[in-house]
């Protein structure tokens, strides 16, 4: 058997034991109840009793640093043969120069296929391909990413080959070339999808024009990002004080230990990370937005204003108030709107949060276009209904047991804790993170919801943006109020040289 055929049948093991597992798991936790007779049975399911929780613990993860500041988690995962890695860098898209932006996404493409100083792209994908294994990079708004899979066997010369990609690319032209050129056609599909609009425009809205969570990557930009670039940015952010590295899987954390300083010990130290404040809008202000779609039959529809930090104290209630809100067809928003009202096809929303800045708190729904009107006054009033009308005790009790009884899944496997934990540091959030969900939701009364209702949800003060066929609503977009048109055409290219 082939190390290719050889590796797909451990991950599709593991596909298979990470749905049952958790399944496995529950009944394992489950105390034994015994069947009560028919005559005990109940009339109506909110009479059903449910025994509590069993208390499960979350494996935490070894925890070191290199003398170079490199910070290191292990956790061994002795299942199946493989071992992954996986690397947070302290960069981001956020610290991009505005006539440059998309520069850290042709980074996080061209690190991993541009080579090293050693391999080309090319035989990067040969030696990969040939051992099953698998290198990526990317790079998100605030975070830098690179990871590794492998068969344990192979695991020391992959992991020289991630090394080297992490810390000695050579963004090589070519390949810079073919990401440019992979940029520049989703550019010319980002209006394709009417829900991806408003996604893009309802969050520029809410952070304003001049934050970097605003700019689009445009033509201009992408033509402007150089190789040099590319490198300038590299030996900027890519040093092992600025980055977490975590490796979970079949090996011995002595011997791990060991492997991990051999590799990064020698990494030089360079400079301390210089966290820009990330500008974005502070206030809110109502108002209305349209985009026209003249090809749709649907109006999309999105409401709200600026969320939360991960860090703020009332971060559990609100979890607990999303829930009553928009908990699936338990949900006020969806049972109302949808079901109750026949006014959309879907209907969602929550307050959100973010690490290093404020997520959204972002309602939206799609309706049809006849029904675009009276669905927005239905939004409205759901909303203003959270605040007048708070949640119910029984509303409250669903909500808890929901997020409780889920809350396991999310850490069926050491990969899944491994990922939460090296999140929780990389942004500071506290160790006992994940410890401590379960209490503090437990602890949410029907007092802290209405409290954070009316704490965190503002209506009136509220952003509306609406995409779709203006001539087939049925009524005009400025009986909310003023409307403001969004242009969303697309720049066109530089000219070129020969132009």
């Amino acid at each position: 058997m082939n190390s290719m055929m050889m590796k797909s049948g451990w991950k599709a093991m593991r596909a298979l034991l990470a749905v049952r597992a958790p399944l496995v798991l529950m009944a394992l936790l489950a105390p034994i109840v015994p069947i009560p007779p028919a005559t005990a049975q109940v009339e109506d399911y909110r009479d059903i009793e449910f025994p509590e929780l069993q208390d499960f613990e979350i494996p935490r993860p070894e925890t070191f640093a290199l003398d170079n500041g490199l910070e290191v988690f292990l956790l061994e995962d002795r299942e199946l043969p493989l071992i992954e890695v996986v690397a947070r860098i302290r960069t981001g898209s956020v610290y991009e120069p505005a006539d440059k932006t998309g520069l850290a996404g042709l980074l996080g493409a061209v690190q991993r296929t541009g080579g090293t100083r050693t391999m080309t792209g090319d035989e990067i994908d040969d030696f990969l391909e040939a051992r099953a294994a698998s290198v990526e990079t990317n790079v998100g708004n605030t975070v830098g990413f690179a990871s590794m899979d492998c068969l344990a066997g192979d695991f020391d010369e992959v992991l020289t080959v991630f090394h080297d990609i992490l810390r000695f690319p050579v963004f090589a032209e070519d390949k810079l070339e073919i990401a440019r050129a992979q940029a520049r056609s989703q550019i010319a599909r980002r209006n394709d999808s009417v829900g991806a609009i408003a996604a893009r425009e309802f969050s520029r809205l809410i952070y304003g024009p001049q934050s970097p969570m605003s700019r689009l990557t445009e033509y201009a930009t992408v033509a402007a990002v150089s190789r040099g670039d590319l490198a300038e940015w590299h030996a900027r952010y890519y040093h092992p004080n600025n980055i977490f590295l975590g490796v979970v899987g079949d090996f011995d954390s002595a011997s791990m230990k060991r492997k991990i300083q051999a590799a990064f010990g020698n990494w030089p130290e360079g400079a301390e990370f210089d966290e820009v404040a990330i500008e974005y809008r502070k206030e809110h202000k109502a108002g209305v937005y349209f985009i026209e779609k003249s090809d749709v039959t649907q109006a999309n529809v999105r409401l709200g204003h600026l969320g939360i930090t991960m860090d703020n104290p009332d971060f559990f209630p609100l979890q607990v108030m999303n829930e009553v809100l928009s908990g699936g067809f338990s949900g006020r928003l969806l049972r109302n709107i949808r079901s109750e009202k026949g006014l959309a096809y879907s209907a969602g929303g929550r307050v959100g949060a973010s690490y290093t800045y404020p997520g959204v708190a972002g309602f939206s729904l799609q309706t049809k276009s006849e029904t675009m009107g009276e669905a927005v006054d239905a939004l409205y009033e759901e909303l203003e209904g959270m605040i007048s009308n708070p949640a119910t005790e029984e509303e409250l009790g669903r909500a808890k047991d929901t997020i409780l009884n889920s809350f396991i899944f999310n850490y069926a496997s050491k990969g899944q804790v491994l990922a939460q934990q090296m999140l929780y540091a990389y942004y500071g959030l506290p160790v006992d993170f994940l410890e401590t969900y379960r209490s503090n939701i437990e602890k949410v009364k029907t007092a802290d919801v209405a409290r954070v209702a009316e704490d965190y949800l503002h209506p009136e003060k509220a952003k509306l943006l609406v995409v779709g066929r203006a001539e087939d609503f049925d009524r005009p977009m400025s009986s909310f109020g003023e409307v403001t048109e969004i242009d969303i055409s697309i720049p066109s290219p530089p000219a070129g040289p020969s132009d």
